[in-house]
């Protein structure tokens, strides 16, 4: 009995309880301070209180919950040139920015199609020669973008207000085809009173082409001895749009 008495106090006296680990602080990420700081700034003074890239940071910050947004945001900004131009780009290319996946990318486009929605509620329905430059901001929204050319057509009735608004046709970069019966055809259907013709340029340039002057002719021929008027033939463009009517071609 004494020797196992004299191991036992020999291994009681020897063992040492380790030193227990010391458990750093969770620090934040240093990107947590800085998007309470932008929302903040938002809240304060607005989304004219922003640059583009801070307002797509705002974005990107529940579309990408763990990571600094900010690089993100100014790479495709850098990529594309401006917000609109963000949400008006096709998601591949939007896929083709470090960052962005195809969910990310989806979004992107459902936050402009909702952002396209709205500009054309404040424009249906409404007498749209008094509310000119919400038109335009509709079009510019709904088109300036667009990698290929579309030709879009306004339906007004007697009072100018709207009735439908369609793309007949969507072309290549340069080109779209339009049939002047067709567009007519289209608003004997609809009993539309008056046009307006709207189509994109995706060069960015919204002057009117020789083609484009010729063709708005051939429409007006057409459907005047039908009563229907052609208010406008507008072109929309990255760097701004032109009206036929403002400079004097129709």
């Amino acid at each position: 009995m004494g020797k196992v008495e004299d191991e036992r106090a020999f291994f009681s006296e020897a063992w040492v309880e380790p030193p227990k680990k010391e458990v750093a602080p969770v620090e934040k990420p240093h990107y947590h301070g800085h998007r309470d700081r932008l929302r903040e700034r938002f809240l304060a003074g607005g989304p004219d209180a922003l640059p583009d890239y801070e307002l797509l940071e705002l974005l990107l910050f529940r579309l990408i919950p763990r990571v600094d947004t900010k690089p993100i945001a100014k790479a495709l900004i850098a990529r594309f040139g401006s917000l609109a131009e963000v949400l008006g780009a096709p998601a591949s290319l939007l896929e083709e920015v470090k960052g962005i996946g195809p969910t990310v990318a989806t979004d992107l486009k459902v936050i402009a199609a909702t952002a396209q929605r709205m500009a054309r509620g404040e424009v249906r329905g409404r007498e749209v020669l008094s509310n000119w430059t919400q038109l335009l901001d509709y079009c510019r929204s709904a088109m300036a973008f667009e990698a290929r050319e579309q030709f879009r057509i306004l339906f007004l009735d007697k009072k100018n207000g709207l009735i439908a608004d369609e793309v007949q046709q969507t072309g290549t970069v340069d080109h779209t085809p339009v049939y002047p019966r067709e567009v007519v055809k289209r608003a004997l259907e609809l009993s539309a009173s008056a046009i307006i013709l709207v189509h994109n340029h995706p060069s960015g340039d919204p002057t009117p082409s020789r083609a484009d002057i010729d063709m708005t002719k051939q429409i007006i021929d057409t459907a005047k001895p039908l009563g229907i008027a052609v208010h406008d033939h507008i072109i929309i463009g990255r760097k701004g749009n032109a009206s036929m009517k403002g400079l004097l071609l129709i």
